[in-house]
């Protein structure tokens, strides 16, 4: 997905499109690397964005929800997620970036970035913001979207929080049934203290 600047009216620009499967797939599944994040996408997904300039730059406001699923890390169970997204990102040109709007010899451009310094984007600080470079022309939501399915994912996921998970011995899922199974002693120099009888 990418739009132009001078898409961005006034009213700023509002959009709603579906996020590529493709996209979510490369975000899922690493590309060009060895092993992915583990969860796979289960169901389609659309993000909804508002663009605004502000500040010699732009105000991106976007929102999805990401569905996937995964093994359960426990008992290895498929399990679905559903994970909303949010994040603001203050989107900078290049130039503004590197400071080759304001020489401190030109008199107006000193005016402009005391202007700029204090100014807000709504009901908070355009500092309070992420802050990314674009170059100035087109803003590509592509790598955007990506970085922020990939900041939404849990650690690992789990069927439930008080998942049994699976015998160690037998396999057998401890969340249908117990299993016979006796527990190990997990270090072998200490099963002589088994047979040690208290009175």
């Amino acid at each position: 997905m990418v739009v132009k600047i001078e898409q961005i009216k006034e009213a700023g620009l509002t959009l709603d499109e579906p996020i590529a499967p493709g996209l979510l797939k490369e975000a899922l599944e690493g590309q060009g690397s060895a092993e992915g994040t583990g969860f796979q996408a289960t169901a389609p997904s659309a993000l909804h964005a508002t663009l605004r300039r502000v500040s010699g730059g732009v105000l991106l406001k976007g929102n999805f929800t990401v569905h996937v699923g995964a093994p359960c890390k426990r008992c290895l169970t498929d399990v679905k997620l559903d994970l909303p997204v949010s994040f603001t990102i203050n989107l900078v040109p290049e130039s503004l970036a590197r400071g080759d709007d304001f020489k401190d010899d030109d008199e107006k451009s000193m005016e402009k970035k005391e202007r700029t310094q204090g100014e807000s984007a709504g009901t908070f600080e355009l500092d309070d913001t992420d802050e990314q470079v674009f170059d100035g022309k087109t803003i590509d939501l592509d790598p955007i979207v990506r970085e922020q399915v990939l900041l939404a994912l849990p650690m690992s996921a789990v069927c439930r929080e008080d998942c049994q998970g699976l015998c160690s011995q037998c396999g057998q899922n401890l969340n249908e049934k117990k299993c016979g199974c006796e527990p190990k002693v997990v270090d072998p120099r200490l099963s002589p203290l088994k047979n040690i009888k208290l009175n």
